[in-house]
């Protein structure tokens, strides 16, 4: 018998932005099943030689494992696909940018692999300055001093995660707690309309590969 795909959502934003909380939110406060398949989970199963992975921040600093990082963001939305399939719900954290070495286009390849699926694509912002102070508050984050400049490597994430600019719905975590930002969340998924933003990011990826083709044709 036919599954009725489930939902997909993806949270997308700058490490310490309230993702994590938010999908914990969404799995607690629904009686269906939401499965997180986001990027904590996802570096847990990657190799110690590989890490981090899928958390590669920008600024280009390995390329060495750049093709991983294509491979592995493949893998994991090729799951996303099959959960939903199956009618699993899927809540994605993740942090999108495309500032390697060179472009990698990883978000377009992505959208792709969610084509013919129901996806909510969320923006989750947060202030440099609430940022730092939970950075400053944990453990195992690039920190800095209290009133000081912002890290490079900081800034960097702020810069180039919401870079892309399309989203279905966006969040301030600095507003919102994670009950309310998985409420907002669940209206929207309740009222609709059904997420145009992977589906836009996707069509303007085959576009841009129509012209280049176009254009390798031309010259040859």
């Amino acid at each position: 018998m036919a599954v009725e795909p489930a939902a997909i959502v993806v949270l997308n934003g700058a490490p310490r932005s309230g993702k994590s909380s938010i999908a914990g939110a969404i799995q607690a406060s629904s009686t269906d099943p939401w499965i997180n398949l986001g990027v904590d989970v996802w570096m847990r199963a990657t190799p110690t030689a590989f890490q981090p992975g899928i958390g590669l921040r920008p600024g280009g600093e390995r390329r060495d494992l750049e093709p991983f990082v294509i491979a592995s963001f493949g893998g994991l939305y090729e799951a996303v696909a099959a959960h939903s399939r199956l009618g699993l719900n899927v809540v994605v954290d993740v942090g999108h940018h495309d500032a390697y070495s060179e472009p990698l286009h990883i978000l377009p390849r992505c959208a792709e692999r969610l084509a013919g699926l129901p996806v909510l694509f969320v923006g989750v912002r947060c202030p440099v300055e609430v940022i730092m102070a939970r950075r400053n508050a944990s453990t195992g984050y690039v920190t800095g001093s209290v009133g000081g400049p912002i890290p490079p490597p900081v800034q960097r994430w702020q810069d180039e995660v919401h870079r892309h600019g399309t989203y279905d719905l966006e969040l301030d975590t600095a507003r919102q707690s994670p009950r309310e930002c998985a409420a907002a969340i669940r209206a929207r998924l309740a009222s609709g309309p059904p997420g145009a933003a992977f589906p836009a990011i996707a069509a303007g990826a085959r576009s841009v590969d129509r012209a280049l083709r176009s254009t390798e044709r031309e010259v040859r």
